[in-house]
């Protein structure tokens, strides 16, 4: 396999999705790069859906994008589309490859701030925790009314794999 690693994704929960049914909605989430795509289950009747699944792509190329798409499931007619957003992992991979593997817990390595640029909604924070490093963020979700989705993207390495630290 000639992929980087692998990323793994928490889709924690939405925040004020927009409405797509009558008075709510079933939303779940896809997970998109490149030709992969993943999704969560479907949260019937809920607005502000509580997920806390874990997904995991793979990654082959830092500068494809990865896109979540949240869509209300309908049952007769397609899925109607409620907004979407990217996560931008070049600020958390650069942390990554500073090789950092000796920081006390809790340690923020970088701080993240919202920008034209990404889709955080809030300055997002790449930490140092039980040997890991991960980011929380808070994505805004684009092409829609309202909504957020909040998420944490963690980096696994793939034994022979090309790895980020060469």
């Amino acid at each position: 396999m000639d992929a980087l690693g692998l990323l793994r994704i928490r889709v924690r929960r939405g925040i004020n999705l927009a409405v797509r049914d009558t008075r709510t909605s079933d939303p779940y989430v896809v997970v998109q790069c490149g030709s992969q795509k993943v999704k969560t289950r479907v949260e019937k009747d809920n607005c502000n859906p509580v997920w806390d699944e874990e997904l995991t792509i793979y990654i082959k190329d830092l500068n494809v994008p990865i896109t979540l798409s949240v869509y209300d499931k309908d049952t007769f007619t397609g899925d109607d589309s409620m907004g979407n957003a990217q996560i931008d992992i070049k600020p958390y991979v650069k942390c990554l490859k500073m090789g950092l593997q000796s920081l006390p817990d809790g340690t923020k390595v970088e701080r993240v701030q919202p920008s034209s640029e990404n889709c955080l909604a809030d300055e997002s924070c790449v930490v140092w925790n039980k040997g890991k490093m991960s980011q929380e963020m808070r994505l805004r979700l684009r092409n829609v009314e309202c909504g957020e989705l909040e998420v944490e993207i963690e980096w696994l390495d793939v034994p022979g794999s090309k790895s980020l630290q060469s």
